[in-house]
């Protein structure tokens, strides 16, 4: 059973931090390429990060560069997104989604909420 289960959202102040995980389990994490989206109410869903399987090719929205770091760690099947810098429009709920080449196939996570306010 494919599972992919978000973590560390909450709330915080303007200029604060966060790290979110994405835990993965049930299909082959080491040969997908992993990306974290954002929706925020009334807005379709964006990309915020993605990352390669192996962790050496990784892009942002522009709106994130130089305030967000995607990363992963395929021993523990999991990637994360460190948030730095957050503003209020960084209010969203926030998607892990795994997308497993070989199958051609999407995996999306349930969500975390993130808000940002003071």
């Amino acid at each position: 059973q494919v599972q992919l289960v978000e973590s560390g959202g909450g709330l915080v102040q303007p200029g604060g931090s966060l790290r979110l995980s994405c835990a993965a389990s049930g299909f082959a994490f080491l040969t997908s390429t992993m990306s974290w989206y954002r929706q925020a109410p009334g807005k379709e869903r964006e990309l915020v990060a993605g990352i390669s399987s192996a962790g050496g090719s990784t892009n942002y929205a522009d709106s994130v560069k130089g305030r967000f770091t995607i990363s992963r760690n395929n021993s523990k099947n999991t990637v994360y997104l460190q948030m730095s810098s957050l503003k209020p429009e960084d209010t969203a709920v926030y998607y892990c989604k795994a997308f497993q080449p070989l199958l051609q196939r999407n995996y999306w996570g349930q969500g975390t909420q993130v808000t940002v306010s003071s």
